[in-house]
């Protein structure tokens, strides 16, 4: 009886009491919903500014130990804030090293460092089971691959095996010994070097790997009056001690999760897709980008906005990403991937589609 009740509709009711009580009723539960809406929007908002503080506080207290470097330093940060991974291609001595543990530093979480070698093995990496016989049990143990900001110096030095290694680790936040997946801690980030210079004993990275890093860069030299106040500062102790940590590796995750709340525009979204599709077309490409490089576009330039201090994203904000989000994912046509050439023709290709793609007004 309860049950029929409850699905049978209401009668209609012409009685002037019941419905003046019927309609504010509506309008009660009308103004309830907007009032939680609203307090949600200002909750987003609330992270949204915390989030931009944070940022900014990370950005400026890296550029204290790296003088010379701001580009770098705001691709880095961007690539941390949007949870990616970051390849570093440049000659020694530049300060990719530095970059790493300031960024790790100034976050708040703990810096590992791979030397890659060529006889590095992948338990070397993402750690190995012991056999315990006091518990009569193996035990994990786990690798330096563990850490909060992970430096794979000099990577393409050891083999297509070692290097898979971390394919895992960078598209799915975990490692798996004998069968067991161990979750790495959040934040996670893999910063990557190598000599562009140097080929001698190297492996060029695969497609597979090249594809799993956000971003790449090259920081190349400081101008003369930031060189000059590096070596005028120079001291035996390290700028990166000095620095502190302007946040919590918790909340570094959270600001992650608040690039998700940035804003994209449909018309800046088109113009992204417009780049990305414009890639399998190219005369200088023989392999344009995939999805997974829009996806990766499209999280990197909502990390910039935020870094920025917005909570929108502008058409700048994607020419800006382009190149060093799209390049390393393109082959271009008639040349190697790994070949200095070819990363300068698909440097081109990625520069001359984003000057030629309209801008929406």
């Amino acid at each position: 009886m309860l049950k029929n009740r409850c699905t049978t509709a209401p009668r209609q009711v012409n009685h002037p009491f019941i419905w003046t009580i019927y309609l504010n009723r509506i309008n009660y539960h009308q103004m309830l919903k907007e009032d939680t809406a609203a307090k949600l929007t200002e909750k987003d908002g609330t992270i949204i500014h915390r989030a931009i503080e944070a940022a900014g506080a990370i950005t400026e207290m890296i550029e204290r130990a790296l003088l010379g470097q701001s580009r770098a330093v705001e691709l880095a940060t961007c690539a941390f804030l949007a949870g990616g991974h970051l390849l570093i291609e440049d000659v020694p001595g530049v300060g990719k090293t530095t970059l790493a543990r300031a960024l790790a530093r100034a976050s708040g979480g703990r810096f590992s460092r791979i030397q890659f070698t060529s006889d590095l093995l992948p338990a070397d990496i993402t750690g190995v089971s012991i056999w315990d016989a006091k518990n009569a049990e193996f035990s994990f143990k786990s690798g330096p691959i563990f850490g909060n900001v992970v430096l794979a110096d000099e990577i393409n030095r050891s083999t297509p095996k070692t290097q898979s290694a971390l394919l895992e680790a960078m598209g799915e936040g975990r490692v798996s010994i004998d069968g067991t997946p161990h979750p790495l801690p959040r934040p996670f980030m893999v910063i990557a070097t190598q000599n562009e210079q140097e080929h001698h004993g190297t492996y060029p990275l695969p497609e597979s790997q090249l594809d799993r890093f956000l971003i790449r860069i090259s920081m190349g030299y400081p101008d003369p009056e930031a060189e000059k106040a590096i070596i005028s500062r120079q001291t035996l102790a390290d700028p990166v001690d000095s620095l502190d940590a302007v946040i919590r590796p918790e909340f570094a995750a959270s600001i992650a999760d608040s690039v998700d709340r940035v804003h994209m525009d449909d018309t800046v979204l088109n113009y992204l897709l417009a780049i990305v599709t414009q890639t399998r077309n190219n005369h200088l490409l023989a392999l344009g980008v995939g999805p997974r490089a829009g996806m990766a576009l499209h999280r990197a330039t909502r990390a910039l906005a935020l870094l920025r201090g917005r909570d929108y994203c502008l058409v700048d904000d994607v020419k800006d990403l382009a190149v060093p989000t799209l390049a390393h994912r393109v082959i271009p046509t008639g040349a190697s991937w790994d070949g200095s050439s070819g990363r300068q023709v698909a440097i081109n290709a990625i520069s001359e589609i984003t000057a030629t793609v309209e801008i929406p007004l």
